[in-house]
């Protein structure tokens, strides 16, 4: 290996190993802004929010390994260039592409790898955050029971406690609706003080009452209005258990999740798109064989001419009441084929649009990989052209062509979902326009161009102006 190649090489790798973890960084927080909601307050291990924010990492994969690849390939590029290392380089008769091929072959690599990624690891981490965030939504928040405020968080009861001692299981003054009949407030118990702890299970919370008194409304046995049976009983003290099965994080099956477009790999996509298409062009077929009876074409557009309108519709010699039952059946015969038509098009459109969703993850698969080459395509040689490198004009402008990407992406994505554009179409669109521009930037980093000097700009204008005098 040439010392150069070398150079090029651990100049590459450090700052895309750091960058590439620092994405990550920054978009798992991100994550954890939009679903910290649902994971405050409810009473999870730490090993189930450990696990979830692993998955979560694994599916901000897609989006930190392209800005990575942008970031460093300029950051290194613009090293070398500043230290007059390209300059070297270039001077002793090696070209600029000369310079990049170790590094070409480790994004080719590094693509691959994302490929395999998206096809093979990111399903299954997409099945398993996907199911395990939702058992996390669904999961009550944790057992609080708040001073002066009624607590109806567990099933059949509400809860009120007066006063909480410094131990938070001393309770003073408490009041307990018993829910659980299906018919209201029929059974209440007070009592002056008590105390509460958890089972050594923690399935169930024990509150012991003290000097507390339960009342009891029964059913009425006669038929006199004014009769309102009621049970009083006093006790001394009392344990009442609740059950908080409902409070514990339980998983559902995963192979409910299994059929969703973004837990699959591209031949289970494949087969899911050709039984889609199949069903798709069948339901298209059958609207068109329901629906042709009701409609006659006539090529002949002369025929009205030809033909007077009292011998081409003889109503004249039918009663009102005929004409009647014509209008009526004519009119529900008309009505039922609007339904239909109504019905079959919002089918239709819904299983294009999930033929559509299929189609855009299929393509998502080679994107990454794709995108990889095509940001490292623009970044090495914007790199050469700044010739400045750190983490301050290189970043700015990788934020920048991330953003062009991203927004494009998202836009031909969106495109293609509502049927604008075709799949291949929207999910191509970010690379057909910067693959272009990437290339334009290495053919003027190959030539030296001044791209990015201020003097060059403010000269090409200067001869402008003076042409036009």
């Amino acid at each position: 290996m040439k010392k150069l190649h070398k150079l090029t090489i651990l100049s590459f790798v450090g700052p895309f190993v750091a960058t590439f973890f620092i994405a990550l960084f920054v978009l798992l927080m991100q994550f954890l802004f939009k679903y910290i909601d649902d994971l405050v307050g409810k009473g999870l291990e730490w090993y189930v929010v450990a696990e979830l924010l692993m998955y979560a990492v694994a599916t901000l994969v897609p989006m930190a390994l392209p800005l990575a690849m942008l970031v460093s390939s300029i950051m290194t590029f613009g090293n070398l260039a500043e230290k007059y290392e390209l300059v070297a380089a270039k001077s002793a008769g090696i070209s600029l592409l000369s310079i990049m091929k170790p590094l070409l072959i480790i994004v080719i690599l590094i693509s691959g790898v994302a490929f395999y990624f998206s096809n093979t690891v990111l399903p299954y981490t997409n099945l398993k955050m996907g199911s395990l965030l939702y058992d996390v939504r669904q999961q009550k928040p944790a057992l609080s029971l708040k001073e002066g405020v009624f607590y109806n968080g567990i099933d059949g009861f509400n809860i009120r406690v007066g006063e909480k001692g410094d131990d938070n299981q001393t309770l003073k003054d408490i009041m307990i609706y018993d829910h659980t009949s299906g018919q209201g407030n029929k059974i209440v118990t007070v009592a002056d003080s008590g105390s509460m702890k958890m089972s050594d299970d923690e399935r169930y919370l024990l509150i012991s009452l003290f000097d507390g008194q339960r009342y009891e409304e029964q059913d009425k046995r006669s038929n006199n209005v004014n009769t309102h049976p009621l049970i009083r009983s006093k006790f001394k003290s009392d344990l009442i258990r609740f059950d908080l099965s409902s409070f514990q994080l339980n998983r559902t099956n995963e192979d409910l999740f299994k059929d969703n477009f973004q837990m699959m790999n591209v031949d289970q996509l494949s087969t899911s798109i050709d039984s889609f298409s199949t069903v798709y062009q069948k339901r298209k077929f059958e609207f068109y064989k329901n629906l042709k009876p009701y409609y006659s074409f006539i090529k002949d557009s002369s025929f009205y001419s030809k033909v007077e309108p009292a011998k081409a519709f003889p109503l004249t010699n039918i009663s009102k009441d005929q004409m009647r039952s014509i209008t009526n059946s004519a009119i529900s015969q008309t009505r039922s084929i609007k339904s239909y038509i109504n019905a079959s098009s919002n089918e239709l459109s819904f299983r294009e649009r999930s033929l559509a969703r299929f189609k855009i993850e299929w393509h998502r698969k080679f994107t990454l990989s794709v995108a990889c080459f095509v940001l490292f395509i623009i970044g090495a040689p914007l790199g050469a052209i700044v010739r400045k490198g750190g983490l301050g004009v290189p970043v700015i402008i990788s934020v920048f062509f991330f953003l062009v990407y991203h927004i494009i992406s998202i836009s031909g994505e969106k495109f293609a979902r509502e049927g604008v554009l075709e799949a291949y179409q929207g999910m191509w669109l970010s690379t057909f326009i910067l693959l272009p521009i990437g290339l334009f930037l290495m053919y003027k980093a190959s030539k030296d161009a001044a791209l990015l000097n201020l003097d060059f700009y403010i000269g090409w204008f200067t001869k402008i102006f003076k042409l036009k005098k």
